[in-house]
């Protein structure tokens, strides 16, 4: 399978929030569209250093990431971004790739947003067992087993202590 891109939009969070609140117009809310490497290697959304200037968003912290090529690199992670992508959203952190790097869409947004990479097209595509909205996957805490001290051989099923 080839690289699959997709077209994306990235909001500053905090803008759209002022937004909702009637704070600032919508046409002062800074967005921007790219298109991004879809990338289910990698775990966060990662943008270059001018989009997270032309958005200016805030700087949260830095974490150390390994790059396709082996390098090792520092990396500030900011917060919090908006991604949007056909009728799918969802918010979060990215971490800042040097310079002009390609812009890129890993596992957490994506599965948020419950898109698939459609291997024959290779495209982007809204999950379609959920077209109209996404669904996330939540599994229950399994229950514990544990021998009996009673009869000391057989098996009884507990509830974890607080549940």
């Amino acid at each position: 399978m080839g690289l699959v891109h997709a077209d994306i939009e990235l909001i500053n969070a905090i803008d759209l929030e002022f937004v909702r609140r009637n704070t600032i117009d919508k046409d002062e809310m800074r967005s921007i569209k790219v298109r991004a490497l879809v990338d289910t290697g990698s775990l966060m959304l990662a943008i270059n250093e001018n989009i997270q200037e032309y958005l200016r968003l805030p700087v949260v912290g830095k974490k150390t990431a390994q790059l396709a090529n082996g390098d090792i690199v520092e990396c500030d992670i900011v917060s919090p971004v908006e991604v949007r992508f056909k009728n799918r959203e969802t918010t979060c952190r990215a971490m800042v790739l040097p310079g002009d790097s390609e812009p890129l869409l890993g596992a957490i947004p994506l599965e948020d947003m419950d898109v698939l990479i459609h291997p024959q097209r290779q495209e982007l595509i809204v999950n379609p067992e959920h077209p109209d909205y996404a669904m996330t996957c939540m599994k229950t805490i399994p229950r514990v087993f544990h021998c009996s001290p009673e009869k000391g051989s057989g098996l009884s099923r507990n509830k974890p202590d607080g549940l």
